[in-house]
């Protein structure tokens, strides 16, 4: 029997029961099941004594008591027991466990489900813009929105990533003005960041460079100067190139690329298109959100310049182009909230089956112990140099590994680290990262999910040379850790719709202690008939292990 079986046969049963005790009403909610804290207290948990006792006029413990007594046996389920205040706890039958960890082991799609099945969602994320370095902030987003775009794909939906890049604004002029100043090479993408952080420090601090820089950005939109295009195509081309190397270190290959150069001019023509939305205010454009509990925002500067939100509502005409989705999925930082909600604001009164489709997922900031750092002073940790500096400490931990490729697996090391630390905590919440725990091979992080997994694949290696044939055993008491497995495709299905991938890092990282206890207590290949069953929890284990970690966009290396 599936993991869906069950659940279904649970609330069905949980139905009837309330019907059988003089509840057949129209149900207002499902009775509520739910995995308990603890798994000494069953592997499903249903409130429904406190939920319905009032409509029962009982007691929630009677109406408990009376439930029990209604249900009768339950396939699959071994024990019913009352707890608490109006709860009931069912446990699952030793079979039922067992072919959790059949499945687990054997089926290489486990955890996934078709919940989305049809579903056709764009997400968009990541976003660096040419001219500037890959901050912080883009692992970020990244690391968040890879997670998110697997999430939906296991849960059956049709998924294309977007990136939306600025190769055009005030930050390109700054750094062209920078290129000049330094006499840099505009084809090396490692002089760019600083060409704009140079500029972007002359903007603020001299009226002549502020000048200056404000002429090269009208020439960038207006494409009227030959030596500052070329300038422009060189960069532009650079930090794609670049950024396209990141990209596969990182695990991600994007459907569609946006560009504000082509969403600019669109976003002119939708505010121009609509003076019933837009005020004219000092020679620019505006939209009053204070009409929508807002605050005021410029789409069109006074230079007839298209501002961000300009630029967002093209880009959501873009996309809809590009490809019509039921869903568009936005991963920025929690800093753009406020800006986010101005334009989904105007965008609901003159283009709502667009705005209706949107959703904006925020992300929290990563800091360190000297705080949050910015990419306009140049006094910056940049996304690319934490992966370099993490892999080269990853490399020296391993020398002594049995990969057979050191320098790939500190990468993967690297990139566990990084994205498991971003991953672990609700999308929203900022981060202290801490490079000692990231690495760590000990507990809450990245590389000791991966060490587990590469664990079980030495144990299920080991079996495969002794010949020992793996199969689990209903006969056999289920252990914690086996208990936990056949958790796992709802963990993803719940995970997907409520886009926090934090919750399937906090599952693994449970599965993973779980394993860990339960491997330094048993003799796995011990020559036994119990081998059989030890061997197939073990490689059920390897398959939840890297499965999750590649919905976490996580590598699984077999052998660390």
């Amino acid at each position: 029997m599936s993991r869906m079986d069950i659940r279904w046969r649970l609330r069905e049963a949980l139905e009837n029961a309330l019907r059988d005790v003089g509840l057949d009403m129209p149900l207002i909610h499902i009775p509520t099941l739910e995995h308990p804290a603890e798994l000494a207290h069953g592997d499903y948990s249903s409130n429904v004594g406190l939920q319905y006792a009032k409509d029962a006029k009982a007691s929630p413990s009677t109406l408990a008591a009376k439930l029990v007594a209604a249900f009768g046996a339950i396939e699959g389920i071994s024990k019913i027991e009352i707890a608490g205040p109006g709860f009931i706890n069912f446990y699952l039958a030793p079979e039922t466990i067992a072919a959790s960890i059949e499945q687990a082991r054997s089926d290489e799609k486990w955890g996934s489900n078709i919940a989305l099945k049809d579903i056709r969602i764009m997400v968009e994320y990541t976003d660096p813009n040419p001219f500037k370095e890959f901050h912080i902030g883009h692992l970020m987003s990244n690391a968040i929105g890879e997670s998110i775009s697997r999430l939906l794909e296991y849960s059956g939906a049709d998924v294309k990533r977007a990136n939306y890049q600025g190769d055009v604004g005030p930050h390109v002029a700054k750094a062209i003005w920078g290129i000049r100043k330094l006499n840099a090479d505009p084809h090396d993408p490692s002089q760019l960041g600083r060409a704009y952080a140079i500029g972007a420090q002359a903007y603020e601090n001299d009226p002549a460079a502020e000048a200056d820089v404000d002429a090269i950005n009208a020439k960038v939109y207006d494409r009227s100067d030959t030596a500052i295009n070329e300038l422009y195509a060189a960069g532009r081309a650079a930090s794609l190139e670049h950024f396209e190397e990141l990209y596969r270190t990182l695990g991600t290959r994007f459907d569609r690329y946006f560009f504000e150069s082509e969403t600019g001019p669109r976003g002119i023509a939708l505010v121009q298109a609509h003076p019933e939305v837009f005020e004219k205010s000092d020679g620019a454009i505006v939209y009053k959100g204070e009409k929508a509990g807002l605050h005021t925002r410029v789409f069109v500067t006074s230079k007839g310049l298209p501002t961000y939100e300009a630029k967002e509502l093209g880009l959501a005409e873009l996309k809809l182009e590009a490809w019509p989705a039921d869903e568009s999925i936005t991963v920025t930082a929690h800093e753009q909230s406020d800006y986010f909600a101005v334009v989904v604001a105007a965008m609901k009164e003159f283009m709502p089956d667009v705005a209706k489709h949107i959703h904006h997922v925020p992300h929290g900031m990563m800091r360190f112990a000297s705080g949050k750092m910015s990419s306009r002073t140049g006094d910056v940790i940049t996304g690319e140099s934490l992966l370099n500096e993490l892999q080269a400490t990853a490399k020296e931990r391993a020398a002594e590994s049995r990969a057979d490729d050191i320098g790939k697996l500190s990468e993967q090391i690297a990139v566990a680290a990084i994205k498991y630390q971003v991953l672990r905590q609700a999308s929203h919440k900022d981060i202290i990262f801490d490079r000692e725990r990231a690495l760590s091979l000990e507990g809450d992080s990245g590389p000791y999910l991966q060490y587990a997994h590469a664990r079980a694949c030495a144990v299920a290696a080991k079996a495969q040379e002794q010949s020992v044939e793996p199969r689990a055993s209903g006969g056999v008491e289920p252990s914690h850790l086996a208990r936990l497995i056949q958790r796992f495709p709802e963990i993803v299905e719940y995970s997907a719709s409520e886009l926090e991938p934090h919750l399937v890092t906090t599952y693994l990282l449970e599965i993973a202690s779980a394993f860990n206890s339960w491997y330094a207590q048993e003799q796995i290949v011990d020559g036994t008939p119990a081998a059989a069953h030890k061997v197939a929890l073990t490689e059920a284990v390897r398959r939840t292990l890297k499965n999750g970690l590649w919905v976490l966009g996580i590598p699984a290396p077999e052998k660390m």
